[in-house]
């Protein structure tokens, strides 16, 4: 069993990047692009090299956000609002 309860569920690779990329900007599994966009302005603001941040955070931003936008599907509307 090398060490787990069969009913833990190992995550692929991608799957834990997405988990991360959420956590950074602070969004839901089901963060619509306006969300995610509005989250990665509110954490660039805060981690841009021009006021305190790195170049690093920067980029660990970016792909946060491209990693997150990639993955909604293509029909999904502007607006989710019922």
């Amino acid at each position: 069993m090398a060490g787990r309860w069969p009913w833990e569920r190992k995550q692929s690779v991608r799957q834990q990047a997405l988990q991360r990329a959420r956590l950074l900007l602070g969004v839901g599994e089901r963060a619509a692009r306006e969300e995610i966009i509005a989250a990665h302005r509110r954490l660039v603001a805060v981690v841009h090299p021009d006021r305190g941040g790195t170049n690093e955070q920067m980029h660990e931003a970016n792909a946060a956000r491209d990693l997150l936008l990639a993955e909604l599907p293509p029909d999904v509307p502007s607006d989710t609002t019922p």
